[in-house]
């Protein structure tokens, strides 16, 4: 019964939404300011859940990482594309050992 439902679709492509709270404008310029700032950055898309919209992981070559929520993983595409890096589905492949070792050296950083 759609009308008892507490989901809300989202502008970009009439996904159905449960969470906390939305992608917005800063989410992707963090997400674009970071691959442009850093080298090798590869990009990790997580699917929604029940707390959180669709993030995504971007990872740089040493290992540094951000998550931001992205509103859907069409967005995640279209970031990816314009900025040439690669895309990533997180439940696939894993998240890359660099970024483990990263946070073994920088605990104090491992929750941006």
């Amino acid at each position: 019964m759609r009308w008892l439902s507490r989901r809300r679709l989202t502008a970009d492509d009439h996904t159905p939404t449960k969470l906390d709270r939305e992608a917005n404008a800063d989410d992707l310029a963090a997400l674009d300011a970071f691959i442009v700032d850093r080298r090798g950055v590869e990009l990790y898309l997580e699917p929604e859940t029940t707390a959180t919209d669709t993030t995504v992981v971007a990872i740089a070559d040493d290992g540094e990482w951000i998550r931001r929520r992205t509103g859907s993983p069409r967005a995640a595409q279209r970031l990816a594309h314009r900025r040439s890096v690669p895309l990533y589905e997180a439940a696939r492949v894993g998240y890359p050992e660099r970024m483990r070792a990263w946070n073994r050296n920088h605990p104090e950083r491992r929750m941006r």
